[in-house]
């Protein structure tokens, strides 16, 4: 998966073209990702990234039938291109989402059955100085690639999964739109919208059969993790607040 705010300029990796390439990681900058406000996570991170962040449902695009595709994500900011989970270059929560621990790599999709691995050729970790080499003598991959390249592959087939796990709500019809009002103390308000939660009212409706349904796929258990997750809200406005009051003092008009 490739975030065009976090990976700047993904280019395909070669044994050729990139024989003499390292990486220095683990990666300890992550002022990479300044401009992330929210990222995807898949239904199998639920459970650490709910203690985290809010976890909300948006559009994303097209499935193969045609169908709206959503795609859940964790909100980082409340304010365009602002990531307020970090703290100048240091990453301030616990758990990190898949797709940021895989930086600097990720996946583009050829068709449906091949892939390519890809780096941010704009990561200054990336470069033939020093760092941990991608491809031997040989041009083979070497096992840090390999290892690189598995943990990819298990992240597209779990964001499969996911998508596949939220087309059964959106077919159950148990996505709402929603925002997110707050009152700053300073009095100004403030909105938070374009993403979708969970329906309570509509679940609690839901014949027997198909909570049992959900159960024994699991996704009962997302959607509980998803609104707990919710209250994750506070701890943004309180970030927000913090990162506000630390900005300089607007000069007054000449």
């Amino acid at each position: 998966m490739i975030n065009q705010n976090l990976h700047r300029r993904p280019v395909g990796l070669d044994s050729a073209l990139h024989r003499n390439l390292k990486v220095k990681l683990p990666v300890a900058d992550w002022g990479v990702g300044s401009k992330l406000n929210a990222v995807f996570v898949a239904a199998v991170e639920f459970g650490d990234a709910c203690r985290e962040f809010p976890l909300v449902f948006v559009k994303a695009g097209k499935d193969a039938d045609g169908s709206e595709a959503i795609a859940p994500i964790a909100v980082l900011g409340l304010t365009q291109n602002s990531n307020l989970y970090l703290t100048g270059d240091r990453w301030r929560a616990q758990y990190m989402p898949a797709v940021l621990s895989t930086y600097p790599f990720c996946i583009a999709r050829i068709d449906d059955q091949r892939f390519a691995v890809c780096f941010d050729a704009d990561w200054p970790g990336a470069q033939e100085a020093e760092g941990q080499p991608l491809f031997d003598e040989q041009g083979q991959a070497t096992d840090m690639l390999k290892n690189v390249q598995t943990q990819l592959e298990q992240l597209e087939a779990e964001i499969q999964r996911t998508r596949v796990a939220c087309k059964r709500l959106q077919d159950l019809g148990l996505l709402q739109d929603m925002r997110f009002d707050v009152t700053l103390p300073d009095g100004s308000k403030h909105t938070v919208d374009g993403f979708m939660t969970l329906d309570d009212k509509k679940v609690t409706a839901l014949p027997d059969n198909v909570v049992g349904e959900l159960h024994r796929s699991g996704l009962l258990g997302l959607m509980h993790l998803h609104w707990a997750s919710l209250g994750n809200m506070r701890r943004l406005v309180d970030w927000h607040v913090e990162r506000s009051a630390a900005l300089p003092a607007a000069s007054p008009a000449a």
